[in-house]
């Protein structure tokens, strides 16, 4: 697949909302004023697609809880094997203080991880938790040749 050849597109803009492009574009550490509006651009896309509840997408969800709540732990297991169509991988850290850090990869229609993500967020236990989508997705995993 050929990627997309870059265009040229002029913007008129005031004058503080280009220092403040300036100023993020050099803190994050992008090469070009450019590179850093197109990351705002693909933002902000992304964002607008996942408002169409049926689009399919890839994510993550990222939980922190606290890991003496047994609990929680199996509440959230549990929730993983309720959701295996959408739920592609997890990974825990152990972290300070008896806290662990939760990432779960998913993908399917937006309306549908958001609706997840919100079942795994509200588990009693769980400190915080943060749904991130991307119309970007993961090829199929494993596909059945038909004889």
């Amino acid at each position: 697949m050929q990627a997309d050849r870059t265009q040229r597109v002029s913007l008129s803009l005031p004058g503080d909302l280009v220092r403040d492009i300036d100023r993020i574009a050099d803190r994050r550490g992008f090469a070009s004023r450019s590179a850093a509006i197109a990351d705002m651009l693909r933002r902000s896309t992304n964002d607008y697609d996942a408002l169409d509840g049926s689009a399919i997408m890839a994510g993550s969800i990222s939980l922190v809880y606290h890991a003496q709540r047994s609990q929680c732990q199996m509440q959230l297991a549990k929730l993983q094997r309720k959701h295996l169509d959408e739920v592609i991988s997890s990974l825990h850290v152990q972290l300070e203080d008896d806290h662990v850090l939760e990432v779960i990869i998913v993908q399917g229609p937006s309306e549908n991880l958001r609706r997840i993500a919100d079942e795994f967020i509200s588990c009693r236990g769980v400190k915080s938790g943060e749904l991130t989508l991307t119309s970007v997705i993961l090829p199929p995993l494993y596909s059945r040749k038909e004889n």
